[in-house]
């Protein structure tokens, strides 16, 4: 079996070195060579594994995610991109955020699932004991667990909305997809008491706590769990730092809940929040328009450079990045694509 030798270069400059056959796809073999990069579907979906091919010849296997951008040079996702010969490959984050152990695989039971607002559901799990790790979740607010249909093989990754805790509690926030298999599954099947395997944390959408910028969080859709859980973390410590939430959606109906508002204006009380909705149904009193005009707004007003951390819709997030360039200001936009 021919073998190639794959470098992978972080943003930082670490060099990550591993041997791939090329019957094998890059993700893959750093998994095996025991580096764990962001990576979501594992099937050419998610797009989160996107890299760039610097020098060698590769092949790029199927895959249908829009993230894929064709009009950079060498853009790969690494779980469909096999090597005909030896590879560098770029790496769009920082050697920190490869881990260099596997992401742990566990139990849970259904606890709840609940609406949460038009078209989405709150669903909460408990993860069962475990002889290693016992029953407490840890993970940086931000970050993602993958969880799989049960009697499958089909998987999909969704953001924690809730803090680690020694309980084992797992909040997520999951927008009903029509046709989607873990929708479908959620809408027809899933029970309280049903076993469901999760594995992670994983995901590199963390804050970055040593920044003393003001923090503007823009979430659209489900894109408001991993928002959440950062709010929530901020408000634990009491974080002092200028902060501004701004939430989008198309409907008034499609609005966070106004408790979760609540709940972490009382433990941040110079959270700033703008609700933003495109079409309003009824006498709209907040934002009319989407949630990167809201930005815009926002940004108009700021006299120093903001860290922007967005999460939500391909499309939204485009939009807050044209924003960010325009502007031209030194705003660092940190991403994560729903």
């Amino acid at each position: 079996m021919s073998e190639h030798n794959v470098t992978l270069v972080t943003r930082d400059g670490a060099e990550l070195p591993f041997p791939c056959a090329q019957t094998d796809n890059v993700l893959g073999a750093a998994e095996a060579a025991g580096y764990f990069l962001p990576a979501m579907c594992h099937e050419g979906t998610c797009g989160l594994c996107h890299a760039r091919v610097t020098e060698g010849k590769y092949t790029m296997g199927p895959h249908n995610s829009a993230a894929l951008r064709t009009d950079v040079p060498g853009e790969v996702l690494l779980c469909c991109c096999t090597p005909d010969e030896n590879l560098r490959v770029a790496l769009p984050y920082d050697q920190a955020q490869v881990l260099r152990y596997k992401v742990p695989v566990r139990q849970a039971v259904i606890e709840s699932i609940t609406p949460a607002w038009e078209n989405a559901v709150a669903l909460t799990l408990r993860l069962q004991p475990d002889p290693e790790l016992g029953t407490a979740v840890e993970f940086s607010p931000g970050q993602y667990m993958e969880l799989t249909i049960p009697g499958t093989e089909i998987r999909r990754a969704y953001s924690l909305a809730n803090l680690p805790n020694w309980e084992g509690r797992l909040d997520f926030l999951i927008r009903l997809q029509a046709n989607g298999a873990f929708s479908t599954w959620l809408r027809e099947q899933a029970k309280v008491g049903d076993t469901i395997t999760v594995r992670g944390p994983s995901g590199s959408f963390i804050l970055d706590e040593a920044s003393v910028r003001p923090r503007c969080f823009v979430g659209g859709g489900c894109g408001l769990a991993p928002i959440l859980s950062m709010l929530r973390h901020l408000g634990e410590f009491q974080d002092a730092q200028p902060t501004q939430l701004i939430f989008g959606a198309n409907r008034e109906t499609e609005l966070v809940p106004p408790a979760d508002v609540e709940a972490v204006t009382a433990a941040l009380p110079q959270l700033g929040v703008t609700l933003a909705v495109t079409t309003p149904e009824g006498e709209w009193q907040g934002f009319q328009g989407t949630a990167p005009a809201a930005l815009e707004a926002y940004l108009a007003k700021a006299e120093e450079p903001i860290d922007i951390y967005a999460c939500g819709p391909q499309k939204m997030l485009e939009a807050v990045e044209a924003l960010v360039q325009k502007r031209g200001r030194g705003d660092r936009v940190i991403a994560e694509r729903l």
